[in-house]
Parts: structure tokens; sequence; C-alpha cells
């Protein structure tokens, strides 16, 4: 709860690379068209190079996740769900795009895993080989293969999520396996080394495999522990993609989008109706999402929520994002996912800043930093105390936070003060703050966005 709960201190400032990638065979080919080659099969039209290429950014982890079930491996799977697409790439263009690409994709990728093993069994002992082939080769595809698919995205969250795992290795090879980012990416997002989450999540499908976890949906009366670390890990997804923790963008919006769409499945489609805070981190994700093309301008760079066009705000996602917000506060199992949410829609639900109901932040504030005492969101309630009752009282607030070590490395508790005290044209002071702030920034956004603030008071 890290980042997206720190909106309100901006409130008033602001397993390796997959061996096969289909927008790169993509681009390849529209390029061979450009240049008029021809293949063997015939050249792919524009349409279907984009159809195609539709379909690998919507279904390409569900179908994985399905082969996973298939075929009962990770690294398996991953190669099947490859040589899936080469084989649609070769063949759609030529017979077209089949009724239902997912299904084609998931019968496509298990015969050609049953391929490899046989392959391999030529250099395997015979006995290895035959019970996983007969398993593989007699498993029936269901009637409803979208239900399936939505399943099977289920049992890969839960597997990815167990709670055998390490935290670390939940959320590493749950960003690999369920959305699908390069070993390289991640490691960029939380600024660590490619070697060390590639190793986490080696040893985490190793536990996995050694462990024999089972890849099903928990059963009811084990769904409440083991949601938990669940919407933790999406909660993440989604923060890496709305404000990202390093980089030169300011969001990812395929990642939040896969965070919303898994959050979303899990409240709808898991019996039995799920406690409040399922519905709560719903509604937060949907809220903070409604004002994603407000956040920055044309040069992407940031924009504070009070400068913000509020008529960029999506009105659907806000109105759905409510309507959450007051079904989770009536379902036990409130916690910090709901009353976040609900903060957030006090925001959302303010025509202009100016009419922000600041004393309803403030308390909703006090009820999260008892649910969870955590110095951010006392960083949070301070900002919300400033703009209810005075930047000095916010300020005495933040300078009380900051005598911790772990704020005193936290660039928005600096960013926080700084603003305060540019409002109460305390200028050195403010000066020096955005100084701090702008040594610990990781996010070139962000980078920006203080470089211009100090620019300001500095001319």
């Amino acid at each position: 709860m890290q980042r997206a709960a720190s909106v309100a201190s901006w409130v008033t400032s602001t397993k390796a690379v997959p061996c096969f990638n289909v927008s790169e065979e993509v681009a390849v080919l529209r390029r061979a068209r450009a240049r008029r080659l021809r293949y063997s099969r015939g050249m792919p039209t524009a349409q279907t190079l984009q159809e195609i290429d539709l379909v690998y950014r919507r279904d390409a982890r569900r179908v994985f996740a399905s082969l996973v079930r298939l075929l009962g491996d990770f690294d398996l799977a991953e190669e099947a769900l490859h040589e899936a697409f080469r084989a649609a790439l070769e063949q759609w263009p030529e017979h077209g795009v089949p009724g239902n690409p997912s299904a084609w994709l998931v019968s496509a990728g298990r015969f050609k895993a049953i391929d490899s093993i046989r392959r391999q069994a030529r250099f395997t002992s015979t006995e290895t080989m035959e019970q996983p082939l007969e398993a593989i080769a007699d498993e029936t595809l269901p009637t409803d293969e979208s239900a399936e698919l939505e399943d099977d995205s289920l049992r890969l969250i839960f597997t990815c999520c167990h709670p055998a795992l390490a935290p670390d290795a939940q959320v590493a090879l749950t960003l690999r396996e369920v959305c699908g980012l390069t070993t390289e990416e991640i490691a960029r997002a939380y600024l660590i080394p490619a070697t060390t989450v590639a190793q986490r999540i080696v040893r985490a499908k190793a536990k996995i495999r050694d462990a024999k976890i089972p890849y099903r949906v928990p059963e009811a009366d084990e769904l409440p522990q083991r949601m938990a670390s669940v919407l933790r890990v999406l909660y993440l997804v989604f923060n890496e993609g709305y404000s990202p923790s390093s980089g030169v963008l300011v969001t990812r919006a395929d990642l939040s989008g896969e965070a919303i769409r898994l959050t979303r499945l899990i409240a709808t489609v898991l019996p039995p109706p799920p406690l409040a805070e399922v519905h709560g981190l719903l509604a937060l994700m949907l809220l903070h999402e409604s004002r994603r093309a407000a956040r920055t301008d044309g040069a992407g760079n940031l924009i504070p929520l009070e400068e913000q066009d509020r008529t960029l705000w999506q009105t659907g996602l806000i109105t759905e994002g409510c309507a959450l917000v007051e079904k989770a506060l009536h379902l036990p199992g409130i916690g910090p996912y709901t009353l976040q949410a609900a903060i957030s829609a006090v925001h959302a639900e303010a025509q202009t800043a100016d009419q922000t109901d600041w004393g309803q932040i403030v308390g909703l504030y006090d009820e999260l930093l008892q649910m969870e005492p955590s110095p951010i969101v006392a960083l949070n309630r301070a900002v919300a105390v400033a703009m209810h009752s005075g930047c000095a009282q916010g300020i005495a607030l933040v300078d009380e936070l900051l005598t911790l070590p772990a704020m005193q490395d936290y660039h928005l508790a600096h960013a926080a003060r700084a603003d305060l005290c540019r409002r109460l044209q305390r200028w050195e002071e403010a000066r020096a703050s955005y100084k701090a702030a702008l040594a610990l920034v990781q996010l070139e956004p962000e980078r920006r966005f203080l470089e211009r603030r100090l620019s300001e008071i500095t001319s």
C-alpha cells in the first residue's frame, strides 16, 4: 500500500526474456511487406498482422495459464505458447483468423508440446516420459473455452501467490507468468539485478514443483487466508503500472489494466461472495485509473491533483468505483484497501479541488493509521491535515516523521515538506527540501516535476 496510498502526498504537488515475441515477429513481417518480400505460405496482410498482435496482447497470458494446467510445467507451457503463436503467424494469414483464437492457440500449444515431448523421448527412458505424455494427450478441452480460460487465470494467480513462496518471489513470479513482464523489466521496476529476479523465479518454480503445490483455486474455507497475499501482489502490480518506481514512463497502462482485470475476475467469479477488501481494492484501482488521462500533459510531465482538468476524469470508472466503496463498507472484513478507496472516492466526488472535503479525508486517515500504523500512511495524513487545518500544522507533522531513518530516504516525504513550505513562502526551506527530494527520486517524470517546482521558487 505504499505508492497508491501516497497519492495524497502528491495531492498538493504531486525466467529470462521469452524466446519468442509476437510483437517483434509482427514488426519483422511488416518490414518484410514493405520490402515486398514473399514467403512460401503467402505474405500476411496488414489486417492479419494487426489481429494477431491484438490476440497476443489480449489473450497470451490466459492461454499460457491454460497451458500450465494442461502441461503441468511452467517452462514447457511458455515454450508451447511461443510455438502456438509462431504457428498462428504461419497459418492464420493463409487460412484466416479462427473464430475462437484463444482455443486454437491452446490446442496448438498442447500438440506442439506433445511433439516436443515425443522428440525428447528418443533420448530419454520411455517409462519416464510415458505417463506425462498420456496425461497431456488424454486431457479434453472444455466446451466453454472462455470460462475455462478465466478459471485457469485464477488458478495461475493463486499458484504464483501461494504462501509457501517468499513474498518477493510471489511478486516476481506473478509479474513474469501472469502479467508477462520480462526478467529485465521486473529488475528495472524494483531496482535490483536481473540475475536476482531470475533466481527468485527459478527458485519459486522449483518450490512449486518439488512441494507439489496444487494448481487450483483454494476451497471456500481457505480463501480468506489465501486472499491476502493475492490482493497484495495485485496491488503491487497495479502500482507499478500506475506509478512506476523508476524509469522514464509515468505510467504503464498495460500493467494497471491487467491488475484491474484480475481483481475484477476475483470479485465476480469466485464463490462465495468475496470479503470487503476484494471490492475495496477493485474500487481503489478504478478510482485511481479514472484520473490517468489527467495526470500528465502532452510532454509526459506530471500534473498535481489540484491542477488536473477534472473533465478528463472518466466518470464511468468513478461511478463504478464509488459504488464498490459503498458495497465494501457494508461487508465484513473492511481493511486498508477499502479505507484507501474511500479516501479516493472523496477526491473523486469533489467537482473542484477547493470543494474537497479534507476533514472527511483526515478522519479516514485516522482510521487507516490505527489499522495500519505505517509512516507512509502518517505522511499522507499529515498532508491532509495541512490542507484541512493549515500548512504549518502539516509541516510539524512531516518534520516529526522525517526524524525516522526510513523516511529520511523517502523522496515523497521531502517533496511534501517542500510543497508545504512553498505555500507558506518559506523559500529557503522549500529549496532545501526540493533538493533533498531530487537526490532520492528514481522516476524521471517526478524528477522533472520537482525540478520545475525548484526552478519556479528560485526564479
